[in-house]
């Protein structure tokens, strides 16, 4: 991963050419407190600019004195998403000017709300630059010192959101990653790296998924000179209890086999590993965060080619639970993946819960467009907290609804089930494709097609992969509480 943003936590402010920061509330306060002639000559600049210090905004002021870049506020700076995204502000304005060098004075603001300023500019600092080859291709780096009084580095909540930032810019990259570069073999390769922050992880060979009957799953990359994989990722943190289980598709290029998608946009289908990347990152996280609780990460990886070994439409495969599938659509293959991960999931560990992610479905776009996951459960208990966790983290989950109606347009007149449900509520009967393998365990679907990946940047999030699902998924974990199989009719 590649991050713009060099940033200094001291006590002494940098010499040279630097510009001064400074927070501008919509009642004209200035944090930090100035020397009165520089702080009224700055007054009178906001008047004359009609600034007005409304969040969102910047101003950049030239004197004698020196540069002061302005950064509105709002009301007074809050912990969480408030100062996260004041954060992105700081270090897209700081971007924007000459010298590229900053330094925000004396602030006295509380510890959490300087921690969550520090993870949004990490945040918008993240640049994936790995194949630029010119110099001048790779963005310059943007120099911070922010004086800080009794926070450094070592400082708690510092450490907790640098290992988060971590989780998250670890999914970005995973997302922008070009297939020809990233397929499962190497993505398992990459996750095998995490054993340093004290994650156990397991690699499962196309020979062991076949010895545990993973006929969905396998059947998806038969037509790839790439092997599957399929990677579990273990944080036992939280002593005797049941883990809490998430689960990620991994489809690291989705040609639509057989059934081939249009040439048009197919170069975006190297994303279509999104749920994986955020179970990933969010492992990653959890372990760099210490975070008291077992959880346990499975994703399923493999690529959907369309050689003369791939499968058929109208074949039937045998997914590990024993359930057979005959396979309509090749292009509804995330769900066949996810049918084995789910039950191997659920057979091996035992969990509390589970959640899954993936880029599933076009239907949820049409559905919820891109500003919200689609959200499937079993338990309205687990429902109700990644709810909760969305809105804080801004991952927004909307659920959606499901039932027999849906269920039984999976009906196969040769097999136990088909792999898609004909041309209506599309997203849907791919839940109720999922929920056929699950057996009795609290769960959730999240379908994050319309959020992996961004057409435009926001103040913390590129133009591009997003790492959406980490910070949601990491929110729940610390608020979990104990869930139940309870769903409204």
């Amino acid at each position: 991963m590649a991050n713009k943003l060099k940033l200094v936590l001291s006590s002494v402010a940098p010499e040279g050419d630097v510009v001064t920061i400074c927070l501008i509330g919509t009642n004209a306060t200035i944090i930090p407190h100035l020397d009165k002639t520089t702080a009224a000559e700055l007054i009178a600049a906001m008047g004359s600019a009609q600034f007005t210090g409304a969040k969102g905004k910047s101003l950049t002021l030239y004197g004698a004195a020196g540069t002061y870049l302005l950064i509105g506020v709002g009301d007074a700076p809050e912990a969480g998403r408030d100062a996260e995204d004041i954060g992105g502000n700081i270090f897209k304005a700081l971007e924007a000017t000459a010298q590229k060098r900053g330094h925000m004075p004396e602030h006295r603001l509380a510890d959490d709300v300087i921690a969550d300023l520090v993870f949004g500019m990490r945040l918008a600092g993240y640049h994936f630059e790995e194949y630029f080859t010119e110099t001048d291709s790779v963005s310059e780096t943007i120099s911070l010192t922010l004086i800080a009084d009794g926070i450094d580095e070592q400082h708690p909540l510092i450490a907790d959101r640098n290992a988060l930032v971590n989780g998250v810019c670890l999914a970005r990259d995973l997302v922008f990653e070009p297939a020809n570069k990233l397929y499962p073999t190497v993505y398992a390769d990459r996750c095998e790296t995490l054993v340093e922050l004290g994650l156990e992880v397991d690699v499962l060979d196309e020979v062991e998924m076949e010895n545990l009957g993973m006929g969905a799953l396998l059947g998806v990359g038969q037509g790839s000179r790439r092997e599957s994989r399929m990677v579990v990722m273990n944080w036992k943190g939280g002593g005797s209890e049941a883990p809490v289980a998430l689960v990620g598709k991994g489809v690291t290029f989705d040609t639509g086999g057989i059934s081939l998608k249009p040439p048009k946009g197919m170069e975006d289908m190297k994303w279509d590993m999104g749920g994986s990347a955020a179970v990933t990152g969010a492992m990653c996280a959890i372990a760099g965060r210490k975070v008291q609780r077992n959880v346990v990460g499975v994703i399923g990886l493999v690529e959907n080619m369309p050689d003369g070994n791939a499968q058929r439409p109208g074949d039937v495969v045998t997914a590990m639970s024993g359930k057979t599938i005959e396979v309509i659509n090749t292009d509804a293959e995330g769900r066949l993946v996810l049918a084995d991960a789910l039950h191997y999931t659920e057979t091996r560990f035992k969990p509390q819960a589970m959640v899954n992610l993936a880029t599933l479905t076009g239907a949820i776009l049409v559905s919820l467009g891109k500003e919200y996951a689609g959200m499937f459960s079993n338990s309205d208990d687990l429902s109700a907290q990644l709810a909760v966790a969305g809105e804080a983290t801004d991952e927004k989950l909307w659920r959606m609804p499901m039932g027999e109606a849906y269920d039984k347009m999976l009906k196969s007149h040769i097999a136990d089930m088909k792999n898609i449900g004909g041309p209506y509520g599309g997203s849907i009967t791919a839940a109720c494709f999922l929920e056929r393998f699950v057996d009795g365990t609290p769960w959730a679907h999240l379908d994050i097609a319309g959020k992996a990946w961004s057409d435009k940047a926001t103040a913390t999030v590129p133009k591009g992969g997003t790492g959406f699902g980490v910070r949601l998924l990491n929110r729940m974990i610390d608020q979990w509480t104990d869930v139940s199989l309870s769903k409204k009719d």
